[in-house]
C-alpha cells in the first residue's frame, strides 16, 4: 500500500513538469451585442469561447490543468467570439441558433465549469433574453457586423 500511495506522489509531482498551453491569442474581431447581451455571454460563455479566457489558479496543477486547457481548446474550436470575423454571415445566424438551442437545453455552460463559476449559470430569465434577441430580426442583424 505504501508503494501505491508513494508511486501516485511521485506521478502527481511528476506531471506538474509537463507543459500545458494556456493562452489568449489577440482578439480578431468580437461579436457585437448589447450590453446586457454581452455581459451574459462573457460571464457564461468566454472563459471556453473567446481569447479572453481567465485561467484560475487550479488550470495550473496538473491533472486538472490537462481538462480546463482542453476544454478551452475545444471551445474555441467550436465557437470563438474573439474571431467572429472568420465566421460567414449565414455561418454566424446557425451560430447563434445554435447558442440557444445548447442553453435552452442546458448543455452549455458545462456543468463543471458552474460548479466552480456559479455565476455564470443560466437562469431561465437570461436564456429568454438570449433566444429574444436571436429571435429579433434587427437584433440578429446587428449581432451579424462587427466591430473594426
Amino acid at each position: 500500500m505504501k508503494k501505491i500511495l508513494l508511486a501516485l506522489v511521485v506521478i502527481l509531482i511528476g506531471i506538474q513538469f509537463i507543459p500545458v498551453e494556456r493562452t489568449n491569442p489577440p482578439i480578431r474581431r468580437d461579436i457585437s451585442a448589447p450590453d446586457n447581451i454581452s455581459t451574459i455571454l462573457r460571464a457564461s460563455c468566454y472563459d471556453c469561447h473567446s481569447n479572453e479566457t481567465v485561467w484560475p489558479w487550479y488550470s495550473k496543477i496538473a491533472p486538472v490543468s490537462f481538462l480546463v486547457a482542453g476544454d478551452v481548446n475545444d471551445g474555441r474550436k467550436h465557437l470563438n467570439f474573439s474571431e467572429w470575423d472568420k465566421y460567414e454571415d449565414g455561418k454566424r445566424e446557425k451560430i447563434l441558433e445554435e447558442i440557444v438551442e445548447e442553453v435552452e437545453k442546458e448543455n452549455m455552460p458545462l456543468t463543471i465549469y458552474t460548479f466552480t463559476h456559479p455565476s455564470a449559470k443560466l437562469d431561465p430569465f437570461r436564456i429568454n433574453l438570449l433566444k429574444d434577441w436571436v429571435n429579433q430580426g434587427s437584433s440578429k442583424e446587428k449581432s451579424l457586423r462587427y466591430e473594426k
